[in-house]
């Protein structure tokens, strides 16, 4: 359905990692993952490039809990949270299944190798073919092109943060030979240990926007547009509404 204008694609946990699967067999092109939430919503109206890539993209997940609830509110009830770190995970965990190889690229230097080694340690015989921060510079993206395209790479989890790690996919993917590419945003810092998640109880309340926010209160003007997306979501709702009533 669209959600502002932007789709998001009604699925289920076990049928976005079955949609990966099925991306990954498919070698012929390469596939791009997003993780939809409210404020990656609100940036894609007033970003014309990330709208196009979001639009484009092979599968749209819902990953925000106001996702969900614009969804419901529109009549068009997208189910469940399929939350980007909590996808990943069970990536994580088919990749060792099926000996799919994951490259890391992404964080603050030395964060995705720590992030690789937790990961290796939660699921034995992952194989993790290269990792590489996100600080770089354009005229060190041939360089790092080039050893995605010798790393053999299944995956490539990008956390370069909204929309850079989705608008580095859109340029690049298409000649790295990798047939699937999700951006993870901070999800490294959680692998490292460096973060923490909320606790379940917030997790299942749809309060992690909250639990961020008291760690890290600069956030807030992140935040800010989540008043936006809700008043924008109800007038769209109310537009709906009278343009019926109206028929």
């Amino acid at each position: 359905m669209q959600i502002l204008g932007v789709p998001v694609n009604r699925v289920t946990m076990d049928e976005a990692v079955n949609c990966v699967e099925a991306f990954i067999a498919d070698r012929r092109r390469p596939h791009l993952v997003v993780t939809a939430n409210s404020e990656m919503v609100m940036r894609a109206n007033e970003d014309p490039l990330l709208a196009h890539i979001m639009q484009r993209a092979d599968l749209v997940v819902p990953d925000g809990i106001g996702v969900v609830w614009a969804s419901r509110l529109l009549g068009e009830p997208l189910g469940s949270r399929v939350p980007g770190i909590e996808l990943m995970h069970n990536l994580l965990s088919r990749s060792a299944e099926r000996g799919w190889n994951v490259f890391l690229l992404g964080a603050e230097p030395g964060v995705a190798e720590r992030a690789a080694s937790n990961m290796q340690q939660a699921f034995p015989g992952l194989s993790i073919v290269g990792c590489r921060h996100g600080y770089f510079h354009r005229r060190d993206e041939e360089e790092i092109v080039a050893a995605l395209q010798a790393s053999s790479a299944d995956i490539l989890f990008l956390a370069l943060g909204v929309p850079r790690q989705e608008k580095w996919a859109a340029a690049h993917l298409g000649r790295l030979n990798i047939p699937l590419a999700m951006g993870v945003g901070g999800s490294f810092n959680v692998w490292a240990g460096l973060e923490r998640r909320a606790p379940q109880w917030m997790q299942k309340a749809g309060m992690e926007w909250l639990y961020r926010l008291l760690k890290q209160p600069a956030r807030w003007r992140r935040m800010a547009v989540l008043p936006q997306f809700v008043l924008l979501v109800l007038w769209t709702k109310l537009q709906s509404a009278v343009s019926r009533s109206g028929t």
